[in-house]
């Protein structure tokens, strides 16, 4: 297998995190979906990474959906419940830090890839609500418990991982290990982890 990503975007650090927890062997074929001569579409028609290539040459696209199948590949390291509220409980910490980070991204593009004059500062306070509310929930929702899912570390832990992580590099001045110390301990845990280390944003 191949990933073709960027070692800075998060959405590719939580398949390669998963990757190393599940001790699965894949190449990293650096792309730069932002260039010019980017050829991401002749994989993912959306444009997007992560894209995983298959042993076939098919790919694989959408991190949710790769790590979905990764997980099915060895019973090393499981990190999504087989079934039930379990499972779900996992999904939707997926999605809260995903969409967390679908927010900041929104507000790093219009900051960064659109001219001063035409930037919204109404659009940049919206999407940050949105970053502030999910912040919010995640602390709420991990409380005093050692992981996001209670005892276990599993994929909900990768995702908040990766998305406080992300805001860390491109955000630093949102001090958010301040207002949650629960998150930021989580993190601190987390970023111990030899998958959390070899995979640090650049």
């Amino acid at each position: 297998m191949k990933l073709i990503g960027s070692t800075a975007s998060p959405f590719v650090r939580k398949v390669r995190i998963v990757l190393a927890e599940k001790k699965l062997e894949c190449d990293l074929i650096l792309e730069n979906v932002w260039a010019p001569d980017t050829t991401i579409q002749s994989s993912n028609p959306i444009g997007k990474v992560p894209c995983l290539i298959m042993e076939d040459n098919s790919s694989m696209f959408d991190s949710h959906v790769i790590v979905e199948y990764l997980d099915t590949l060895t019973p090393v390291s499981k990190l999504i419940p087989s079934h039930g509220r379990e499972r779900a409980g996992v999904k939707c910490w997926e999605a809260l830090a995903d969409g967390v980070l679908d927010a900041a991204i929104l507000v790093r593009l219009e900051l960064t890839q659109r001219a001063p004059e035409l930037q919204s500062n109404d659009w940049i306070a919206r999407q940050m609500s949105k970053v502030h509310a999910g912040l919010k929930a995640m602390s709420t929702g991990l409380g005093d418990a050692p992981f996001c899912g209670g005892v276990h570390y599993n994929l909900a832990d990768v995702c908040v991982g990766c998305a406080l992580g992300w805001l860390s590099f491109r955000f630093p001045e949102l001090d958010w290990r301040t207002d949650y110390p629960n998150l930021a301990k989580l993190f601190d845990k987390l970023s111990e982890r030899p998958s959390f280390k070899e995979t640090i944003p650049q």
